[in-house]
């Protein structure tokens, strides 16, 4: 807590120590470097009383762009302001945010390019919208999310067979077809009874085939 003193009570104090305030230069004094004196500035108390930042953390505001053209030095910035056209009209993509890897060998691009934005959902989107997108009769591009090649790197190198359940074979509904007297079958339904017959015209009465209680 600050204690406030008026101005008159500087003066006042100042005339009991023989201090003349005339001849004090006071934006001449400043404290010691590193020093406050556990004093806190307005805008050092307006940052304390503040929540902290939420810093953004992972991979998930960066998309790779793959199925680019592999172009020599003098062709790169071209590729580089067609890619930046088509993806900045999406979201706004960081300072230095577009980077497209170059063979030291060869001096070439490598046919691919990592794109950071902002934010996750303007990676998301720029994914939905250009994967497939047909830049030219040649490249058709291949837009994944960077935090997805995590995945991807898990999946093993060898190939295990999925295991295969021995076949049961179900019951067989249409079985009353194969009746060899050719009878039809009507369903009784009365509250939570359930009754199956066979209709059999010789007997002039029909023949229980199933029952139960649900």
């Amino acid at each position: 807590m600050a204690l406030a003193i008026s101005m008159e009570g500087i003066e006042a104090r100042a005339r009991e120590l023989g201090v003349d305030l005339s001849a004090v230069d006071l934006d001449s004094i400043t404290l010691p470097a590193g020093e406050d004196f556990g004093i806190l500035s307005d805008d050092e108390e307006i940052l304390r009383n503040e929540d902290p930042p939420e810093l953004e953390m992972g991979l998930s505001n960066i998309i790779v762009v793959d199925n680019l053209p592999v172009v020599p030095p003098e062709k790169f910035e071209k590729l580089e302001n067609v890619i930046r056209k088509i993806y900045s009209q999406i979201g706004v993509i960081k300072e230095n945010g577009l980077w497209m890897p170059v063979n030291p060998d060869t001096k070439k691009t490598y046919g691919y390019c990592f794109i950071e934005y902002n934010t996750p959902q303007e990676a998301e989107l720029a994914r939905e919208k250009t994967n497939g997108y047909k830049l030219d009769k040649s490249h058709i591009l291949a837009v994944n999310m960077l935090d997805d090649f995590g995945k991807y790197m898990k999946v093993p190198d060898t190939w295990t067979p999925a295991e295969i359940n021995p076949y049961t074979p179900g019951e067989n509904l249409l079985k009353w077809l194969t009746d060899e007297k050719a009878r039809d079958q009507f369903v009784l339904r009365a509250g939570t009874l359930t009754e199956v017959y066979w209709n059999d015209v010789r007997k002039l009465a029909p023949e229980l085939v199933f029952q139960k209680q649900v």
